[in-house]
């Protein structure tokens, strides 16, 4: 067992440099399946969800090269195992995109039902939904999902999702990018590493069009060739130290980001009183830690990301005044991390879809627990403002989706670091 141990009271301050996106990488290292040759991707992050699932391709039989500097090659020609291993496939959440990747390239499927953090409830039914309209015959068991082709195969066809879906709009464009004929994907998701997944998959030789809109159409092509490409940048870690600086003061340039992804975030921060300067590839906040409440409501893209939900209530709970915190994607997701809060002397009112935050101007260390990935960053970022040493375990879900926290938050000014049990 591994913890973080904070000592909260210091500002931030410095440069921190933002790693590649996730949620791309998670989505693009499985779409190297769909491609006859190699890939060499750059900023590919050194998290645990991605060694994960290059464990899951490894042993799949995909040759995969790892060099310095986040750049990873993959080469998928010679795959000898169309089974990925159900043992890790259930550590990660994103292992589903295996489904849409392998249906596509090999015309069946056999995966798992996947694993991550916990917090909500969050079915697939999307996902089989897209995959039907493509021809596919799905079975379902308790642990597993199989995909073969129907009585009058796969190719494609319009698929129209019933609510809007990360996950289902990119299996569904994984899957159909080698299918005979065109798939339309009706009320899509529109996030950022969504659109990183169509421009890889275009630099490959796939046809997709409309990635960024509520409508994507993806042309089947015969094959796709290997090339270079490099994910973009985190929105949510970017996030997570804006929000940082915002709650525990002090002055940081985020480098390596993309500031239209992070509009959604530093408008509110702006408005709790954050000072934001916007560059090409970098943004400054300035902040005294003295912020002022606020309302947010997520939503999907371009509106504010629920995996940001965590990181803005810590800010809101040390701001002066009742903020207002309503999550229309997944209801149940403040209970991974108030109640941990509440430790710490915050004071949140949790009723149906909103979170009442009464601030209150100084936390007070105590032991929490880490319940998913981004309650995790929330309570690291609660632990930089309190008063005294807060101890954060079950950190495994915070190295899901943040690279060399320690080393960055450090760098900064931070006093943290990782104790080994």
């Amino acid at each position: 067992m591994a913890r973080y141990e904070i000592i909260g009271g210091n500002q931030l301050n410095g440069t921190v440099t933002i790693s590649g996106a996730k949620n791309a990488a998670v989505a693009i290292l499985p779409a190297a399946l769909l491609v006859n040759g190699k890939c060499r991707v750059e900023n590919v992050p050194d998290i645990s969800d991605v060694r994960i699932l290059l464990s899951i391709l490894e042993d799949m039989g995909v040759v995969i090269q790892r060099e310095p500097n986040g750049v990873v090659e993959l080469d998928c020609t010679n795959i000898r195992n169309t089974n990925p291993n159900p043992e890790l496939v259930c550590k990660m959440r994103a292992s589903y995109y295996l489904m849409g990747a392998l249906l596509s390239r090999f015309g069946k499927a056999s995966v798992a039902l996947p694993g991550g953090c916990s917090f909500a409830s969050r079915p697939i039914d999307q996902h089989l939904k897209g995959f039907r309209a493509l021809g596919a015959k799905v079975t379902e068991t308790e642990e597993y999902v199989h995909l073969e082709p129907g009585e009058n195969g796969l190719q494609g066809n319009r698929v129209s999702l019933d609510v809007v879906s990360v996950g289902a709009t990119i299996n569904i464009i994984m899957a159909a990018c080698l299918l005979p004929g065109q798939t339309i994907i009706e009320n899509a998701a529109k996030e950022p590493h969504i659109v990183d997944l169509a421009n890889f998959l275009n630099t490959m030789g796939a046809r997709i069009s409309g990635a960024g809109t509520d409508t994507v159409k993806i042309r089947g092509v015969e094959s796709l060739q290997g090339g270079n490409y490099a994910i973009i940048p985190d929105q949510i870690e970017a996030g997570t130290y804006l929000a940082a600086v915002a709650a525990a003061g002090g002055n940081v340039l985020v480098q390596n980001v993309i500031p239209k992804h992070m509009s959604c975030i530093t408008t509110k921060l702006a408005e709790m009183g954050a000072k934001i300067i916007n560059y090409d590839d970098a943004i400054r906040i300035q902040s005294d830690g003295k912020l002022h409440c606020t309302t947010v409501k997520t939503r999907p893209y371009p509106g504010f990301p629920t995996d940001m939900q965590a990181q803005i209530c810590v800010c809101m709970v040390v701001a002066e005044g009742l903020s207002k915190l309503t999550e229309s994607v997944y209801e149940t997701r403040f209970f991974g991390y108030c109640s941990e809060l509440e430790r710490m002397g915050a004071h949140i009112e949790v009723i149906g879809k909103t979170a009442n935050v009464t601030g209150r101007p100084k936390l007070r260390a105590a032991d929490v627990v880490a319940r998913d990935l981004r309650a995790g960053a929330a309570l690291v970022i609660a632990g930089l403002t309190a008063e005294g040493v807060t101890r954060v375990s079950d950190i495994h879900y915070v190295e899901r989706g943040y690279e060399r926290l320690v080393e960055k938050m450090t760098a900064l000014g931070a006093n943290i670091r990782k104790v080994e049990d």
